[in-house]
């Protein structure tokens, strides 16, 4: 894992190695251990490394191929790198042993559809010095970033939005605020919250030529679904593929263990299946709290001996929200990724590398929304007894009619759903918002799913992003990378296409995964119904003593007010119920929070 950043210009004017060294020293923090740049003429190309595999010398980057034709930046990992170097090997004269030089000679062999053949996380930039060309892409699922700012004159490129902001006019996209104000969504388009800068979509990549960017899509989910699973036994093979792969590192490599199923079973899979009991473990709890998953995490004390535990709470939260914010770069949608900068923040200095359990629920049907979407799904087919089995069952185990008020939304007319979810009578400004309002691009499938399957491949390409951003943000903000098993194509393409029955199964979610893990998982953790993620007692923060000096100035304040979006007098309506305990609308309080301080960071 690391940084990288570039700069075009296509007035063809030479590029300037202190505007290269600036948005290098911005991203530090991804690449610690070294850095470099490249220039020809009008094309600069930098890199900030974290070394993870070959971690000498001759893994410095940009890396440049024997007969100098080549020159690579690279953030990402290539995971079956050893298997295609071998098949390289007679092609292509290999000076290293790192992943990197393995891209080059993939591409130097197969060309573009050498993306086809890795299997691993990536956004790199190669420039062909022959050729004059320069070939950028990024991985199947966006794990790994790839901003860009597109104009006649030139192109920059970075890791990170914050690299490109100096050198650029900055202006607030109101549409992106929108739709995080009113629908809680970011991330779901390639826009970002700054008017100019965008993201390479995931499987998407770029031919920079002639001074002119060609984009394209390199792979599509929908068109590379692949033989569903058919047991938990083949899911069990699979998944423990993945996660063999993940382990490849020439420095440590730790667990993010949440105590939810999905890092659960990666911890279990890495002690169980590949005897891995020194690996170490980080987590987030909150004792005497409903956020707190404690109980869950503890129930590997016995099989693993570096277990390590950061505890936040409102004054460490309080001291570090702003960095937390300059972290993401963008505002987010919950305090509740606070909890994973707080893990990495543990993490720091003691592993490189982490795996973490991001994308099981987007493949598995983990939030129970997908409920609603099943229930639908059998009730528009006429399998009404599946229904009654799985309504019934669903009612049994989760005490909540919350899947039954799914079924209902996602019945009604799209102008309805539109108005219940979109937060109208929150504390948006109804000047913004029907300002805005016709300009939202929330995902229609999102809000009439056509079936389970449908909805959950949606959720990749239009809910994952957001997930994905905020992991690599606050790992890279302390130095780590984060490695998701599954979202292993290989995994992801089997478990997307199986039967609906596989993910939802008797009331129960991620039923296959459950299955498959029965055997190494602790038994409370086989058996839990709820789901919390890195989550945090949020409302109750907000009810602090200091805090609520922090909000009532921030309500009061001329800036919050003229920036209209929003309602200042319902927000301090709003908060007032919240000190009071009769609501908890820590969510709102944080948006508000959130936008201010991203405002003043970048905008004022």
């Amino acid at each position: 894992m690391c940084g990288i950043v570039a700069i075009y210009n296509f007035n063809n004017h030479k590029v300037e190695k202190n505007n290269l060294e600036k948005m290098l020293k911005i991203i530090k923090h991804r690449g610690p251990d070294d850095d470099g740049f490249y220039i020809d003429n009008n094309i600069g190309l930098g890199h900030v490394r974290l070394s993870v595999i070959d971690v000498s010398e001759l893994g410095h980057q940009p890396m440049i191929s024997l007969d100098e034709r080549y020159v690579i930046v690279f953030n990402g990992e290539i995971y079956n790198y050893i298997e295609l170097r071998e098949q390289l090997r007679s092609l292509y004269d290999f000076q290293t042993n790192s992943d990197t030089e393995v891209i080059i000679a993939a591409y130097h062999v197969w060309g573009k559809e050498c993306l086809n053949k890795f299997n691993g996380d990536w956004s790199f930039i190669l420039y062909d010095n022959l050729k004059k060309e320069t070939f950028c892409a990024r991985d199947r699922y966006g794990v790994k970033p790839f901003y860009y700012y597109l104009d006649n004159n030139r192109m920059l490129i970075g890791s990170e939005i914050k690299a490109i902001l100096p050198f650029v006019e900055i202006e607030p996209n109101d549409n992106i605020i929108f739709d995080y104000i009113s629908f809680n969504r970011t991330d779901h388009t390639d826009e970002t919250f700054f008017k100019k800068i965008k993201k390479l979509k995931p499987g998407h990549s770029i031919l920079i030529k002639d001074n002119k960017a060609f984009f394209e899509m390199w792979y599509d989910l929908k068109n590379q679904l692949q033989e569903p699973f058919i047991n938990p036994t083949e899911y069990r093979t699979a998944f423990k593929k993945a996660i063999n792969l993940r382990l490849r590192s020439d420095v440590a490599v730790g667990l993010s263990l949440s105590g939810g199923i999905d890092s659960s079973a990666i911890t279990s899979v890495v002690i169980s299946d590949f005897s891995r009991t020194e690996i170490q473990t980080f987590s987030a709890i909150y004792k005497n709290t409903s956020a707190d998953e404690s109980e869950f995490i503890e129930a590997y004390t016995e099989d693993i001996k570096n277990m390590h535990f950061t505890s936040p709470n409102s004054h460490c939260f309080y001291n570090e929200f702003r960095d937390f914010i300059e972290t993401q770069g963008e505002p987010v949608a919950s305090i509740g990724p606070y909890a994973q900068y707080k893990v990495m923040q543990l993490a720091k200095g003691k592993i490189v590398v982490s795996l973490d359990g991001q994308g099981a629920d987007e493949q598995l049907a983990g939030y129970h929304y997908f409920f609603g979407t099943y229930f639908k799904e059998l009730l528009v087919s006429g399998k009404l007894r599946t229904l009654s089995t799985e309504f019934i069952c669903y009612l049994f185990k989760h005490k909540s009619i919350l899947g039954l008020k799914y079924l209902i939304f996602y019945c009604l007319p799209s102008s309805i759903q539109q108005k219940i979810g979109g937060k109208i009578l929150g504390s948006i400004n109804p000047k913004f918002y029907n300002k805005q309002k016709s300009q939202s691009r929330i995902a229609n499938q999102l809000l009439n799913p056509s079936s389970l399957n449908a909805s959950l491949l949606e959720h990749f390409e239009y809910k994952l992003q957001h997930l994905l951003k905020w992991g690599d943000l606050n790992s890279m903000r302390f130095s780590i990378e984060s490695r998701v098993p599954f979202l292993d194509h290989n995994l992801v393409e089997r478990t997307l296409n199986s039967h609906p029955g596989m993910k939802i199964n008797k009331g129960d979610t991620k039923f296959i995964l459950r299955e498959s893990m029965k055997d190494i998982l602790p038994k409370k953790i086989y058996e839990r119904k709820d789901k919390k993620g890195f989550s945090t007692p949020s409302d109750d923060w907000f009810r602090t003593i200091e805090f609520q000096e922090y909000i009532w100035a921030m309500l009061n304040s001329e800036k919050f007010k003229e920036r209209a979006y929003f309602n200042v007098s319902k927000c301090k309506s709003m908060y007032k119920d919240h000190l009071s305990g009769n609501k908890n609308i820590s969510k709102e309080i944080w948006k508000w929070i959130n936008i201010d301080e991203w405002c003043k960071l970048y905008i004022d």
